[in-house]
């Protein structure tokens, strides 16, 4: 299994400041003092299990607030559980953060080299992809000056065209597909799908439940942190949206695996 998810909880400590001032707030801040105040514990996921096999997908669905990127960012290996074990096997990309790795002040062209080396490509290896990532983004005509005077849309076209190039063994997607027109959406969908067939593992998150019903044969439902069901993708939309009050999404087959806590 590339991916064998164990029990896991992940904490946050927020702490709350009581500011009596803006100048005190700021002065505190530029001497890097600690901040006082009471701390509170914050369970940003409880208790989540789940395994995907290789070549399977998974999609992750939840309301804002529920978990999803702290559980991809878990899988990327950005961040470790407070509780249980994440294990993942296998050459993964992920495209988590729009422009996450991007050097503002770099050109496209050196944040493709940036990126692919981030992701275990050698310099060679990026020469002879990098055609194909700059036709895939559509950015020809502006890849030699710097991302920071790129569109959201263009940052989005870019980044997805290098993390998807990289031939990874699992791809981990985190609602990128948001951005950008239909035509490039669609392309993306595309590419993923394409992907699926040659046997790489898909995570993926989307509030698009359309997509993952396309792309996904499983599916979780967090809220608030806690795993409300697993199981197959259509199973897991009807009881999600029957839980928002929607008309059921009609998606898939098969009975979900309901989880109780």
């Amino acid at each position: 299994m590339p991916i064998d998810v164990e029990n896991v909880w992940k904490k946050f400590r927020l702490r709350q400041q009581r500011v009596h001032s803006i100048s005190k707030f700021l002065h505190e801040m530029l001497e890097r003092r600690a901040v006082s105040g009471p701390a509170a514990d914050f369970w940003a996921l409880k208790d989540v299990s789940f395994h995907l096999d290789a070549g399977d997908s998974l999609g992750v669905i939840g309301v804002n607030g529920s978990g999803k990127s702290t559980l991809l960012k878990l899988l990327n290996g950005i961040m470790r559980p407070t509780r249980g074990r994440v294990s993942v096997r296998g050459r993964r990309s992920a495209l988590i953060e729009l422009g996450a790795g991007f050097h503002p002040d770099f050109s496209g062209r050196e944040n493709v080299y940036l990126n692919g080396m981030i992701l275990g490509l050698d310099k060679a290896q990026i020469r002879r992809k990098f055609d194909e990532i700059v036709s895939f983004a559509e950015l020809e005509q502006f890849i030699d000056i710097p991302v920071k005077y790129y569109s959201s849309g263009m940052y989005a076209r870019l980044g997805f065209a290098v993390a998807t190039a990289v031939d990874p063994e699992i791809l981990i997607v985190d609602e990128i597909l948001a951005v950008g027109d239909l035509a490039f959406q669609q392309k993306c969908m595309d590419r993923i799908k394409k992907m699926q067939a040659q046997g790489v593992s898909i995570v993926l998150v989307s509030h698009g439940l359309n997509d993952i019903g396309q792309i996904c044969r499983q599916a979780l439902w967090l809220h608030k942190g806690a795993p409300m069901r697993f199981g197959q993708t259509g199973a897991v939309l009807d009881a999600y949206l029957e839980h928002l009050g929607m008309p059921r999404a009609g998606v898939g087959g098969g009975n979900g695996t309901a989880v109780t806590g």
